[in-house]
């Protein structure tokens, strides 16, 4: 399309964009974005450690418990879909800061109750559901943000280098968390409430408008929904990829706890179970320097089936580890190959959807991708009581097996590149 055929709002996005093609250590939006989000990152990993400790010492109950962190979660499968709208209509970045701010307030009154002698398992319950909702549209809100801070040509290298900070996270926040824990149970707390401060804080210098004016009249709440799921189900790789992703995660909601169990039928100790998932984190981290580049080499097609391939049989080489540290190079291993796998997919979504979409898509595209979640841990544990850690790696094999077959023989996919959709 030539500049003369283009709409004016995507002219100027565009001229906004070749006027901000600038390496990315020289992106003064997107190192305060990343900043934040790296902070914030931590200080959540930091707290969702503590969160059940805490449930756990205030209930004295597994299942209570279990019940207030699950309420963390529940807000996006209730609330996914029409987040998703709603942040394609509101100013991103407005969301993106009142949903900092809101988390910073809920969690900085879980240690004030604590001082005052008033924390109660409803607050922390309250606190779980609100800190939950807001997390649904900051996530929507973010997904579709980073088209707008950085060029097209450079959205795998950005999108490697957010992965990088949330395996990075994924690495020490636990650690800080445990740590932090041991001086005070809610201290932990005021350090997530901290970073989610800071978080808002570098949003509000970010110069950068997180998406380009809408000129349409907004529709009914219901009616930009199904025009979401519309686009999605006829594009046929981003559907393919939502089913693709889906697949591959429904069966490893469970994966840390074959882990475990596997480790522990090898007599490891809890230190050496530590290292396992340690080695993990140091997987996720070279997996996240090296998505980029490996995508630029091979393609986004190739890229893409070759790390569902590897991610398969890395699984299948779980049942027939014969010592912990075998298990640990193979989590290394494994936790390497998700965020190439999802970089480069992550990568396409962003240079594909419109804008004016890339909320709702993105929400129902999540919606599917971890809407399995619930069943796949409740297979997961059923399967490990019943058939025990080997024959369960062995089962769960099988659909990843086919799905790595699904990809190779995908025609859409065999020739999608990702060149193309950043022309």
């Amino acid at each position: 399309m030539s500049m003369a055929q283009q709409d004016p709002v995507e002219q100027l996005h565009d001229m906004t964009q070749s006027s901000r093609s600038i390496p990315l250590w020289r992106n003064r939006d997107f190192l305060l974005l990343m900043s934040g989000q790296g902070i914030s990152s931590i200080g959540s990993q930091v707290s969702l450690l503590a969160f059940p400790l805490l449930a756990l010492a205030l209930t004295h109950s597994p299942a209570q418990a279990g019940l207030i962190t699950a309420l963390r979660g529940l807000p996006y499968a209730l609330l996914g879909l029409p987040a998703g709208a709603l942040t394609d209509r509101w100013n991103r970045k407005h969301v993106m800061i009142l949903c900092d701010t809101g988390r910073a307030i809920a969690l900085a009154s879980i240690p004030i109750a604590f001082l005052l002698g008033n924390l109660s398992t409803i607050q922390l319950a309250l606190v779980a559901l609100i800190e939950g909702t807001l997390y649904v549209f900051f996530n929507v809100a973010e997904t579709s943000a980073l088209p707008h801070v950085v060029t097209k040509e450079q959205l795998t290298t950005a999108v490697g280098q957010s992965e990088l900070l949330n395996s990075s996270s994924l690495m020490i926040g636990p650690s800080i968390g445990g740590f932090l824990y041991n001086i005070s149970t809610t201290i932990p707390f005021l350090g997530d409430a901290i970073s989610y401060a800071i978080s808002a804080l570098s949003l509000l210098f970010v110069r950068s408008q997180f998406q380009r004016e809408r000129t349409n009249k907004p529709q009914h709440l219901r009616e930009e929904i199904k025009e979401g799921l519309h686009w999605l189900w006829h594009h046929p790789i981003i559907r393919f990829l939502a089913l693709l992703t889906g697949g591959l995660i429904m069966p490893c909601t469970g994966y840390g706890l074959i882990l475990i169990v596997l480790a522990q039928g090898q007599h490891a100790s809890t230190t050496a179970i530590g290292f396992i998932f340690a080695a993990g984190g140091v997987g996720g981290c070279f997996g996240a320097i090296v998505a980029s580049p490996l995508q630029r080499r091979f393609g986004f097609a190739r890229t893409i089936r070759w790390s569902v391939w590897i991610w398969a049989l890395t699984w299948l080489f779980f049942a027939i580890a014969p010592n912990p540290l075998l298990l640990g190079i193979l989590n290394g291993l494994s936790f390497a190959i998700v965020p190439i796998y999802m970089v480069t997919q992550y990568s396409y979504r962003l240079a594909t959807i419109p804008d004016h979409l890339r909320g709702r898509v993105n929400s129902i595209f999540q919606l599917i991708t971890l809407g399995s979640t619930p069943l796949g841990l409740s297979l997961t544990g059923w399967l490990l009581q019943t058939l025990g850690p080997i024959l369960t790696v062995i089962v769960l094999f099988v659909p990843q097996f086919i799905l790595a077959i699904a990809a190779t023989i995908h025609k859409d996919l065999r020739y999608a590149t990702l060149t193309d959709e950043l022309q």
